[in-house]
């Protein structure tokens, strides 16, 4: 399917792909340097991915030592196509580990990343710069400020964070708000069948201050694709769970469960359990888009063709039944059951009817009018 369906970058005009290139394989350096791909071998994806009409990229400095970052330029240059695709790049991790102004989010270090990521990437401007982790230590206002720093000397477009608790990002965005600063408007979090942990804040947090959720690792590392089994002799299959990509993770009785449900959706949509699992994720609500990686065209060209049909109602549910947590804590305060409490018997509330904001689109749907 290609990809010509654009949708808003949580409350801004940056229209973008339901389904991003990753492109943390590109390059042979660095600590991704195990699966890592040549820029020769890369091209073809790349060139791909635009063939199809996808227009968000997505990258690191931190991304194979740099050579990410290196290759994309080459070849958005290459391809002369700089004013069509959505570059976004992150900073945080340190490129100088002797220096300790040279990694995290404190003011000094977001300059430097960006103008070295500008040089890198052969451009003038960054279209999405994003906080890649929270440090902890530095003071949100100073991120917001030094974002809107850049924005206003052109440096970038718009800004975004990754891997950031809930309330920081609410807080970043409040603080926008509250002072006339350019807002957040990605968030970019781990999110799959198998870790579906935003969705307790995260995801109601991005709905309602404008933030739009781009997933990364949206087959589980890998998990979700079913080439991995489980053994009397373990985890059985080729792949990074199996090398260095996630030591030390094991995996639980219910996990195993869900995979064989998915295994079962997958085959009664005549689709691969890799597109089921993407299709899920790039239609959860909140979620703007998937980052998807592929290290071969035939493995792009089974992505992409995640979106080329709909989930039936009816086995979503299977899905969410099968990978849903109870949640704990205070969390089970906020469930529909027991915020039934909170109203008298027999009472329905809800926050809106159905249909008081229909969807905006505009293209054109099968050639004989507008939907």
């Amino acid at each position: 399917m290609p990809l010509d369906h654009y949708y808003l970058l949580g409350r801004s005009g940056l229209r973008v792909s339901r389904l991003a290139l990753g492109t943390m394989n590109f390059g042979t350096g660095g600590f991704h340097a195990a699966y890592g791909k040549t820029e020769e071998e890369a091209r073809p994806v790349f060139r791909r991915y635009l063939e199809a009409g996808g227009n968000f990229i997505d990258t690191a400095d931190f991304y194979t030592a740099g050579e990410s970052e290196t290759i994309l330029g080459n070849l958005v240059a290459e391809a002369k196509v700089r004013d069509r695709v959505v570059l976004t790049t992150k900073f945080t991790n340190s490129v100088d580990p002797g220096d300790p102004n040279a990694g995290g989010n404190g003011r000094k270090h977001m300059i430097r990343a960006v103008e070295a990521s500008l040089r890198r990437l052969r451009t003038d401007y960054i279209d999405l710069f994003m906080l890649h982790t929270w440090d902890r230590i530095t003071p949100v206002e100073e991120v917001m400020r030094t974002f809107d720093d850049l924005t206003r000397a052109g440096k970038i477009r718009y800004a975004g964070l990754s891997d950031v608790p809930s309330w920081y990002a609410a807080r970043a965005q409040t603080l926008a708000e509250a002072n006339s600063l350019v807002p957040v408007v990605s968030l970019q979090l781990p999110y799959s069948l198998v870790d579906r942990a935003i969705e307790l804040e995260h995801v109601p947090m991005g709905q309602s201050l404008g933030l739009g959720i781009t997933a990364w690792s949206p087959l589980g590392s890998g998990f979700l694709t079913g080439k991995y089994r489980n053994t009397d002799r373990g985890l059985v299959g080729q792949g990074r769970l199996n090398g260095g990509g996630s030591p030390g993770r094991s995996w639980t009785d219910r996990e195993w469960q869900l995979l064989a449900t998915l295994e079962n959706v997958a085959d009664k949509l005549d689709r691969t359990m890799a597109q089921v699992a993407v299709n899920w994720v790039a239609t959860q609500p909140g979620v703007a888009s998937a980052i998807i990686g592929a290290s071969s065209t035939d493995q792009l060209d089974a992505n992409l063709a995640a979106l080329d049909f709909e989930l039936p109602a009816e086995l979503r549910a299977k899905l969410d039944e099968a990978s849903s947590v109870p949640p704990r804590s205070v969390y089970r305060m906020f469930t529909p059951d027991y915020q039934s409490w909170l109203v008298s018997p027999g009472i329905k509330v809800g926050d809106k009817p159905t249909g008081y904001a229909p969807a905006v689109r505009n293209w054109v749907s099968g050639g004989s009018g507008t939907s």
